[in-house]
């Protein structure tokens, strides 16, 4: 331990200070004064009932098609009475929700805006409302503050809190313990899927589309008749608020409604006006904004993929969306239109998780298991409402079968009221009389003496009858499961009647987005490609080239390949690493002849160090690479082994990487292509036939050894030969291989050592 300094006079040096010895510490601790706590103890006791309570209590719905705060919002406006009153002011809606909800009153109150009839952002909104509540489509019209607006329940919240006075819920208190709220509500239709539901919880998410109402209703009818019914045909695909179109796939969908995961895509609804010549965008896909489509637009127009719009305007108002877009004359508006969908959201991707909460377990249902867990939960609803029914009747029935005993004789009932002397006598004596129990002696003792007379008591006991009858009926139908979904498919259909309304979202055949791709305007042309030794790539089109001088390159650079091809060619790039790269000729620019070209590195993606060897440029793929290798290694690859349906960029293991490429040549036929040289550092040279040469469906791999080499010796050129030159060299000519070859004669290679030194 460090000594104290004394009166501040110690001036010696403070001495380093040592990590802690949290072993030692561990040692040294004594059994019941400290306790030490791991860090996966803290996440599980800490971090992991977070996680749940969100999960569970926040962001994702219930069966019954609710979170918790939009549960919380409408059941308060329930117990203001509402459904049927005029509307309320949205500040004492939110006020009385935090009795509820205490997490804060612009929480609240942005769960009932998009609740809103006005805010739009529901297929089939819950609450009516009056004032600006912004809208779904739009991300910067905002909504007033809640001093300003007005609501009350629709009048189709009927669906969602019958039963609820019925005990077909259960009740929990709230978070202070002064009221109680129900768990979930009753809703006597599968509102989990009347409207679009998206949550993100600790790990994972929900992202539920809407459905229309009546299409939910039959499907769900036709599942309690049939549980494999094909709900495609009833139910064909979502719906929603903003309408648009769904471009739609059955087979796509069908594995949604399996699964509940999956995508489809929605597309604007679109009009094209001649005079004046413009396009109106008047319906957009739920899952984009105006301002990201303007923001497209314009981002376009200055790229000059759109130059054909001159203006663009948001003329949304209280009668609906609409964007217009000014087109300058003689411009093709179908192309433009196509250009839209190409280049902005007006098609955009629904991505559907249907994650929700059964019985607090979360999982992903397909949406005939949601259909399927409703009718269950559904069927206990209902239940338990019947039940409290039956109880009420049967509560009923006994207090009418005391009046029936009365009514043998009134007059004695009355004697004992009359003679009885204390108040709390009467209802014993009674009890003693006519032989009923203390709650019928309550009831009779209670009524009131206009209603002690005949014609009363036996209108009452005439519904002894009736009152047996409804409860022998409500028995059955608790009994009978085939009654209870007989009841519900019933509800079903009267609900369907009264608030169902007609499609939305039209459905397009997905061909029709093929339709709509753009097909890319590239302009085709004739030119050629030189690629020189540091890895400058130039493009020149002949017609420039014809009028050119002489090419520039870099100090210490040259030309050592050139190709004749076109504009819509591929090139291929062929490194050091046994990497081919791609690229199509017209994602290079065109350049002049004074100009270096573009370097390599700088328009592939290479790795760290990596060197473009050789190119080869083709439009159909067709022909064969014949490949050197410096350990002497050739083989021939199948230029169309490096096509590839997507646009990859690079192709790993390219070629045989074991050894660097040496020459690259292009061979039209896999056979009959004439004589190649091939020559080593030994100063042995090959004549070879090049058919001699196997071809290989690998494009990585070996190929032949055709050049023998022994110790460090590698093959260091190699070069095609005209039949006319090949018998200069038939002293060098192998038959078969691999050949060691024979050494330069003097006069040849004389020859190459002058070639060698003007290359230098």
């Amino acid at each position: 331990m460090a000594k104290k300094r004394s009166n501040g006079q110690d001036k010696s040096p403070a001495p380093a200070k040592a990590l802690p010895d949290y072993q030692a510490f561990a040692d040294n601790v004594h059994p019941g004064e400290t306790e030490l706590v791991t860090i996966t103890d803290t996440l599980k006791d800490n971090y992991m009932p977070y996680a749940m309570s969100v999960i569970v209590s926040r962001a994702i719905p219930e069966i019954d098609g609710f979170k918790p705060s939009q549960r919380k919002v409408l059941y308060t406006m329930y117990r203001m009475g509402l459904l049927r009153e005029q509307r309320a002011k949205s500040a004492d809606i939110v006020g009385q929700t935090m009795a509820f909800n205490p997490h804060g009153d612009q929480t609240i109150y942005e769960t009932m805006v998009r609740m809103t009839r006005g805010n739009e952002a529901l297929l089939h909104p819950w609450i009516d409302s009056k004032g600006n509540m912004g809208k779904v489509y739009s991300r910067d019209m905002q909504y007033a503050a809640y001093r300003y607006t007005e609501a009350r329940l629709d009048k189709s919240c009927e669906i969602l809190f019958q039963g609820l006075e019925k005990d077909a819920v259960d009740f929990v208190d709230n978070y202070s313990g002064s009221l109680r709220e129900p768990v979930l509500l009753p809703a006597a239709l599968p509102t989990i899927l009347l409207n679009a539901n998206q949550g993100i919880a600790v790990g994972m998410a929900s992202n539920i589309p809407s459905f229309n109402l009546k299409e939910v209703c039959e499907a769900t009818r036709a599942l309690i008749k049939n549980p494999q019914a094909d709900l495609l045909e009833i139910m064909p695909a979502p719906d929603f608020s903003t309408a648009a179109s769904i471009i739609y796939d059955r087979d796509q969908m069908a594995a949604i409604y399996e699964t509940g995961r999956g995508s489809f895509k929605i597309k604007a609804k679109c009009q094209i006006t001649k005079k004046p010549l413009r396009i109106e965008i008047l319906e957009i896909p739920y899952t984009t904004t105006i301002e990201a489509i303007i923001e497209d637009i314009n981002k376009n127009i200055k790229n000059g993929k759109l130059k054909e719009i001159i203006d663009v305007r948001d003329e949304t108002d209280l009668k609906g969306l609409r964007i217009t877009l000014d087109l300058k004359k003689n411009s093709d508006a179908d192309l433009v239109l196509k250009k839209l969908y190409a280049l902005t959201p007006l098609i955009s991707s629904f991505a559907c998780n249907c994650n929700i909460l059964v019985d607090n377990k979360p999982g992903v249902l397909g949406v005939r298991d949601i259909l399927l867990a409703w009718l269950a939960w559904r069927r206990v609803c209902l239940a338990r409402e019947l039940a409290f029914d039956k109880s009420k009747l049967e509560d009923k029935l006994h207090l009418v079968r005391a009046l029936e005993a009365v009514l043998l004789d009134i007059d004695r009932a009355i004697r004992i009221i009359r003679r009885t002397e204390k108040e709390e006598d009467v209802v014993p004596h009674l009890m003693a009389a006519f032989a009923i129990d203390e709650t019928q002696a309550e009831y009779v003792a209670e009524i009131k003496l206009r209603h002690l007379n005949r014609e009363y008591l036996l209108r009452r006991t005439q519904e002894i009858t009736a009152l047996e009858d409804q409860i022998h009926d409500l028995e059955a139908i608790l009994q009978d499961g085939k009654r209870l979904d007989q009841l519900i498919a019933t509800q079903l259909k009267t609900y369907a009647n009264s608030y169902g309304k007609d499609r939305k979202t039209q459905l397009v055949p997905a061909e029709h987005l093929e339709s709509l791709k753009l097909e890319p305007q590239i302009e085709d042309y004739n030119l050629k490609l030189f690629f020189t030794q540091e890895g400058y790539l130039k493009k020149l089109p002949l017609t420039s080239l014809r009028s050119a001088g002489d090419l520039k390159v870099k100090d210490d650079d040259q030309i050592i390949q050139e190709l004749e091809t076109s504009n819509k060619s591929e090139v291929l790039f062929f490194s050091d690493r046994g990497n081919v790269y791609k690229l199509f000729c017209y994602e290079i620019d065109d350049h002049k002849p004074s100009q270096w070209g573009e370097f390599a590195p700088n328009i592939l993606d290479l790795e760290a160090g990596e060197k473009i060897l050789f190119i080869h440029a083709s439009q159909d793929f067709s022909g064969y690479l014949l490949l050197v290798f410096a350990d002497g290694r050739m083989v021939k690859v199948a230029v169309d082994s490096y096509a590839t349906k997507n646009k990859r960029k690079k192709l790993v293991n390219g070629i045989y990487g074991k050894a660097p490429l040496k020459a690259l040549f292009f061979v039209p036929e896999e056979r009959g292509n004439g004589d190649m040289l091939a020559l080593s550092s030994q100063n042995r040279m090959i004549l070879l036939d090049t058919d001699l040469v196997p071809y290989k469906k690998t494009r990585s791999s070996q190929g032949i050894q055709a050049l023998g080499l022994k110790g460090d010796n590698i093959l260091t050129q190699a070069w095609l030969v005209s039949p006319d030159k090949a018998e200069d060299y038939a002293y060098y000519r192998v038959r078969s291989l691999p050949a060691y070859g024979r050494f330069l004669k003097d006069d040849l290679l004389e020859e190459r050592q002058m070639t060698l030194e003007l290359e230098n």
